[in-house]
């Protein structure tokens, strides 16, 4: 809709969790090698932690892409779930299809973990990574994450046989710290967390997303205005993302160009949000740094 008046190719921010719009901070940097050496490594359990929005989904998804054309393109050999409230005999299901195993399997537990360990190991052999991925994995039925120990466990003589990566918000770290669960936080080898962005990381975020979307940041918002959507998120990029939509949505309608930060407090007025703060207007670098987009390639 308002895409050619901002003299943009597609629109740069939707909230489904593309890869290609992955933006890099410090800390997501420091994630994805986690998630990578985790996996490759096959060092166990690696927890991936931050709080509703920072971009743990995407960060999974680059991760998975990047490791699945590396070493397998079919894509066999990995199970992404990213709806965990599942039955104990739903989850087996689910991972036995995963793994290309008999569709009878699952409905016997020894059985599947037996072919399941052939078939992790004939993988290994051949130097193909496998992964069980689980996302809002704070979410987890208490018996699930039980299963999840049991998995942990298979491994031949020198190393782990299915390397699992949880992510989730920080409630699974505190779900883990339960006396109960102290068998899986044990086998945690890697742990990670997501933080929200400082002013200029969201900046560098606006700025590279309107760049992959064929547009100029410069001509689009102003300083204020990243200011002013910066201090309403409070650096979460998903809250970001939904502020800047509907603020190019709103300058589109009034025919302002670029947007300014009237019209994102307009926004935030509508998603009940704080505006800018007249304080850290005043107190915000006079000049904000878009500094070129860190990338992973595949």
């Amino acid at each position: 809709m308002y895409e050619r008046f901002f003299g943009l190719a597609e629109r740069p921010f939707e909230l489904t969790p593309n890869p290609r719009y992955l933006v890099l901070t410090p800390s997501h940097e420091e994630a994805l090698g986690n998630l990578e050496y985790g996996i490759t490594g096959r060092k166990g359990i690696t927890l991936l932690l931050g709080e509703a929005g920072t971009g743990k989904t995407t960060l999974l998804r680059k991760a998975l892409s990047l490791r699945v054309r590396a070493v397998d393109a079919s894509g066999e050999g990995w199970v992404y779930l990213n709806n965990p409230t599942l039955t104990r005999q739903e989850f087996l299901d689910v991972l036995a299809a995963g793994f290309g195993l008999a569709p009878e399997a699952a409905a016997s537990k020894p059985r599947l973990l037996r072919e399941l360990e052939e078939v992790l190991a004939d993988r290994c052999r051949r130097g193909l990574d496998s992964a069980l991925i689980v996302d809002e994995a704070q979410s987890l039925p208490h018996e699930l994450l039980e299963e999840l120990r049991l998995l942990a466990n298979i491994e031949s003589d020198t190393e782990k046989l299915l390397p699992l990566v949880l992510a989730g918000q920080p409630e699974l770290a505190e779900r883990l710290s339960d006396r109960s669960l102290r068998q899986l936080k044990q086998r945690v080898a890697l742990r990670c967390r997501l933080r929200a962005f400082t002013l200029q990381e969201t900046a560098a975020y606006v700025a590279t997303r309107i760049r992959l979307a064929g547009g100029d940041a410069g001509g689009i918002f102003t300083r204020e205005a990243v200011i002013a959507v910066h201090e309403a998120s409070q650096g979460i990029p998903r809250t970001i993302s939904v502020l800047c939509d509907n603020a190019l949505l709103c300058g589109f309608a009034s025919n302002t160009r670029p947007v300014d930060a009237d019209i994102v407090d307009e926004v935030c007025a509508d998603f009940d949000l704080v505006g800018t703060a007249p304080e850290a207007a005043a107190l915000a670098p006079r000049r904000l740094v878009f500094p070129e987009p860190r990338s992973r390639h595949a």
